[in-house]
C-alpha cells in the first residue's frame, strides 16, 4: 500500500521514516513512546478504506501481499479506540477523526445483518474478516464473538470521548449504543451457558466455547452488562471454572501462556482495585496477575531453557503472531522447529524462537520499569522500528536467522492491525490513563464488571 494518508497528516519521507525524530536520537522517554505511538497509528492512516473505514488484517511488501487482504473487524475495533487517543496526542484533528468514525459507524450500522453466507453479520455479531471494498463476509470465515466485543469495544470508546452536544458527536454517541444493543450475546451460549467461541451458516456454532482464562474476559463483561441481550450471571461462574492458577518461577499467578491475552481486556478496563470472587480468594486483582505474567515472561527469557537466540532481560515476549513458518531445520548441530502464526507462550510453549515486540511495548501499563530497557533495546536495533512506516514489525526471531544466513535474525516483513492497536492504547494507559479513564464511566462496562460480581471501591 502506498503510504498516503486519508486523514491529512504529513506524509511519510521516502525513505520510510516517520517524520518525527529517528528514535535513536531521542532525548527522553515521552519521545520515544511518542513516536512509537505515532508510528503505530500510522497503519490506521493508511491501511483503511476511507469509504467505509474497514482496516486491512496485515500488510507487507507489495510483491508478497495479496492484492485483495481482507479487513478484520478486531483491527476496526481497535482503529477506533485509537481515533481519541490520536486526537489527545496531535496526531490527527478531533474533525478528521470524528469523520472517519462516522464512516465507521454508519457502515456497521446499513451493513447487510443475517444469516446469509455472504453477509456481514449475523444478530448484532459480525464476521471475522470482512471484504475491504464491500464488507461481506470474507474466505468463508467464523463470526466471531470475541473480535466483534474488540470492534465493539472500539465503538463505546468513541461514545465516550465524542461526546459532546455537537450533531456529528451526537451521531457518534447514538449509533455506538445502537450497535451495542443489537448485539444478541444470550444467542451465542451453550448448554454450559458459557459463550460459543464463533458461528458459520454453513455448520453452526464452533468448538469449543470460551473456557478458562482469556481474552474473552472482556467478552464475558460486555456481554452481561448488555440491556437488551445480557447473558446470565451464572455465565461467568461457568467461565471461571477453567482457570488454572499456578506457580511459576516462584510466583503464583492465573495462568494464560501468551502475553497478548493478559493485555486485550485491559486495554479497556482498568482491573486496579477491584475484584471477582476467584481474585478475592487469591487476594490480587487481574492488573496484577498481568503484572506477575509480564515478569514470568521476562523470566523465562532469561533462563532460555531451549537456548534460542536473543532472549535475555530486555529480549523477551511471547505472544500470538507470525512467525518464519513450519519448518524443521537442523542449527548449529541442534534441531528446530518453526511455526507460521501461532500463540506462543511461556513457560510451556509454543516456544520457536519468536519474539513479538508489540507484546512487550502493550506490556508497558503492568511492569514499566522492565518493559521501558527491552523497549529501548527494540528500537535502538536498526532493522527493527526506524525502519518501517509503522513502526515494530510483527515478529523476529534470531534464532531463524542462521538458516539464511542473516547475521541479525530473521524479521517478519508484515505489520498486523491487531498488533498495531495494542501498542497505541497501552503505552497511552501507561502515559495518562485514556482508555480507562474513558471506560471506568461506562455504564455497561459498570453493569457488566457488577454482575461478575466485582467489587472495589470504585464500584
Amino acid at each position: 500500500m502506498p503510504a498516503v494518508d486519508p486523514m491529512n497528516n504529513p506524509p511519510i519521507n521516502a525513505g520510510g521514516i516517520s517524520s518525527s525524530a529517528s528514535s535513536r536520537t531521542i532525548r527522553n522517554v515521552d519521545d520515544t513512546l511518542d513516536d512509537i505511538q505515532r508510528k503505530a497509528f500510522h497503519y490506521f492512516e493508511c491501511e483503511v478504506n476511507p469509504l467505509n473505514g474497514l482496516i486491512r488484517d496485515k500488510v507487507g511488501p507489495d510483491d508478497r501481499g495479496p492484492v485483495n487482504w481482507p479487513s478484520s473487524i478486531a483491527a476496526v475495533g481497535f482503529a477506533l479506540a485509537c481515533y481519541p487517543v490520536a486526537v489527545s496526542r496531535g496526531f490527527v484533528s478531533r474533525e478528521a477523526a470524528i469523520k472517519r468514525t462516522l464512516t465507521t459507524l454508519r457502515f456497521f450500522a446499513g451493513s447487510v445483518q443475517g444469516p446469509e453466507p455472504d453477509a456481514t453479520g449475523h444478530r448484532g455479531f459480525y464476521y471475522h474478516f470482512l471484504d475491504m471494498q464491500t464488507g461481506r463476509r470474507a474466505w468463508a470465515c467464523e463470526l466471531s464473538t470475541v473480535d466483534t466485543v474488540l470492534l465493539i469495544a472500539g465503538m463505546l470508546t468513541c461514545a465516550r470521548f465524542f461526546n459532546r452536544n455537537e450533531t456529528d458527536e451526537i451521531e457518534v454517541c447514538a449509533l455506538s449504543d445502537a450497535l451495542y444493543r443489537r448485539v444478541e450475546w444470550d444467542w451465542a451460549l451453550d448448554r454450559a451457558s458459557t459463550l460459543h467461541m464463533g458461528w458459520r451458516p454453513e455448520s453452526g456454532f464452533l468448538e469449543p466455547s470460551w473456557s478458562g482464562y482469556n481474552e474473552a474476559l472482556l467478552l464475558y463483561i460486555l456481554a452481561l452488562g448488555s440491556p437488551t441481550h445480557p447473558i446470565p450471571q451464572n455465565s461467568y461462574q461457568a467461565w471461571t471454572l477453567g482457570y488454572e492458577w499456578k506457580r511459576i518461577y516462584d510466583s503464583d499467578y492465573l495462568y494464560a501462556a501468551a502475553l497478548f491475552t493478559h493485555q486485550f481486556p485491559h486495554i479497556w478496563i482498568d482491573f486496579r482495585g477491584i475484584q471477582d470472587a476467584f481474585m478475592r480468594d487469591k487476594g490480587i486483582d487481574y492488573f496484577e496477575n498481568s503484572r506477575r505474567a509480564t515478569y514470568i515472561q521476562r523470566q523465562y527469557a532469561i533462563t532460555n531453557p531451549m537456548g534460542f537466540k536473543g532472549y535475555s532481560a530486555e529480549g523477551w515476549g511471547l505472544s500470538a503472531s507470525e512467525g518464519p513458518g513450519l519448518e524443521t531445520v537442523l542449527i548449529d548441530g541442534v534441531e528446530r522447529h518453526f511455526f507460521g502464526y501461532i500463540a506462543r507462550g511461556v513457560p510451556y510453549g509454543p516456544d520457536d524462537g519468536s519474539l513479538t515486540p508489540s507484546a512487550v511495548a502493550a506490556s508497558l501499563p503492568f511492569a514499566p520499569e522492565i518493559v521501558l530497557p527491552a523497549i529501548k533495546h527494540l528500537v535502538n536495533d536498526p532493522n527493527l522500528h526506524d525502519v518501517n512506516p509503522y513502526g515494530f514489525r510483527a515478529t523476529i526471531n534470531p534464532t531463524y536467522g542462521a538458516k539464511s544466513g542473516h547475521a541479525g535474525g530473521w524479521i517478519s516483513q508484515w505489520h498486523f492491525g491487531i498488533n498495531q492497536g495494542p501498542v497505541v492504547l497501552m503505552v497511552e494507559n501507561h502515559r495518562s490513563g485514556l482508555l480507562w479513564s474513558l471506560m471506568r464511566e461506562c455504564p455497561y462496562v459498570i453493569q457488566g464488571l457488577k454482575r461478575a460480581d466485582f467489587r472495589g471501591d470504585r464500584l
